[in-house]
């Protein structure tokens, strides 16, 4: 038996490694705290830099500029030379072993803006551009590799290795099966997130799509493009919990289906800015086509096709880079429960949209990718699981109205 750890990639824990205490709380990946930092680099010659030797883009979202905000603001910081960095499985790692391995996988240093997507290792010149000691960075792995084993005062009193260290979102394509170039998957989180299979080579975008590491296994390693939805389930959270519309996440189906259109009304939900393809941080939310015939049933169905019109602003600029026609994507997470979401996705794609019978298939990846370390499977183990499939039923042209309608409403909101 053992143990895989799959994680949000890029929050950012800044530890003492002398007492195991954190310096300061973790800053999460959503987090835009550090946008200051940012802009010293903005439309600059670093920023070039930056991009071609990382595949992403210089945004807060990363972890370079949170620990660069921890190590300028914190007060009364130990010693450079008694500091640890991690992202989260690199701190759960510290932990488990009881101090003893401080490590990070490919995936989750491919989100540090930190680490050279070409050459496989954290960056010297990267490193001097943000001014991060290199004494605090973690070593890093393969994604499915034994690097250890867990303490057995942390886990009552047993001991098992630990398989598998990987990012969420390259668990999730792992966990879908998606082992081909050109294969993709969405994943809607709190956050939404498209990755497409690139192969063997990273391929630097030009539309706003960041490159990263999909996985690395016996050292041979795949690539992957990137899409990332700021705000998606938090959407449906906010409605719940912020305007109190519902109860329960589970009721947006029933709601959205008890109407036929939105009735004009479009939500942009840029409460955080807006991520790829358009990277504008400073993007605000908001709520298009209010009239007085509107009512909580439109605004709760407008807030679910936001969510596959983000999606397909992706999905067209992942096609763009590959120069190749996506014909099918596979979904999951929480919101893949949603039926009516899966079929408006599937309509505002025009293509089949497929649910896997496993809606958690971050997890699946991270136990896949454990087990392979350890011999428990190989490869031909990993079949394809029970579907469901959704198929388009709208026509071209109420299609291309309707996603019309949805830049037009992007547009407004940025120009806000």
């Amino acid at each position: 038996m053992s143990i895989g750890i799959t994680n949000q990639r890029e929050t950012t824990v800044v530890w003492d490694k002398t007492t195991g205490l954190p310096v300061y709380n973790a800053i999460v990946w959503q987090s835009r705290q550090t946008a200051s930092i940012v802009d010293r680099y903005r439309n600059t010659p670093k920023e070039k830099v930056i991009k071609a030797k990382t595949g992403l883009v210089l945004d807060p979202y990363f972890s370079a500029s949170k620990i660069r905000w921890i190590l300028e603001n914190v007060e009364n910081l130990p010693p450079v030379e008694n500091l640890l960095f991690g992202t989260i499985d690199t701190w759960l790692v510290w932990k488990m072993t009881n101090g003893a391995v401080h490590v990070t996988d490919v995936t989750n240093a491919s989100r540090t803006l930190l680490f050279n997507i070409h050459t496989l290792e954290f960056d010297d010149e990267l490193l001097q551009i943000f001014d991060i000691p290199k004494s605090m960075l973690p070593n890093i792995v393969d994604t499915s590799d034994v690097i250890g084993n867990i303490d057995p005062m942390f886990f009552f009193n047993y001991s098992c290795p630990i398989g598998a260290i990987v990012g969420d979102q390259q668990a999730a394509l792992f966990g879908q099966s998606c082992f081909d170039r050109g294969d993709v998957k969405n994943t809607y989180g709190t956050g939404g997130f498209l990755l497409i299979n690139t192969g063997e080579e990273p391929i630097i975008s030009k539309y706003g799509l960041l490159s990263t590491v999909a996985w690395r296994i016996n050292g041979k390693v795949n690539y992957a493009l990137e899409g990332s939805i700021f705000v998606s389930g938090s959407l449906i959270q906010w409605l719940r919990d912020g305007l109190k519309l519902f109860q329960d996440a589970s009721q947006t189906e029933e709601i959205a289906t008890s109407v036929d259109s939105c009735n004009g009304v479009m939500i942009i939900p840029a409460f955080t800015g807006l991520g790829a393809p358009y990277w504008n941080e400073k993007c605000k939310g908001a709520i298009f086509g209010l009239t007085r015939g509107t009512d909580i049933r439109h605004i709760v169905r407008a807030a679910l096709e936001s969510m596959a019109y983000q999606s397909k602003d992706l999905i067209i600029v992942m096609e763009e880079e590959i120069q190749e026609k996506i014909h099918e994507i596979k979904v999951d997470g929480g919101a893949s429960k949603n039926n009516f979401l899966l079929q408006f996705q599937s309509d505002i794609l025009e293509i089949p949209v497929i649910r896997s019978q496993f809606s958690e298939t971050t997890a699946l990846g991270a136990a896949r990718l454990s087990g392979l370390s350890t011999g428990m499977y190989t490869m031909d183990d990993f079949k394809e699981v029970e579907t469901t499939r959704f198929m388009p039923k709208r026509t071209h042209e109420s299609v291309e109205k309707l996603y019309d309608d949805w830049k037009q409403a992007v547009k407004s909101c940025m120009s806000y």
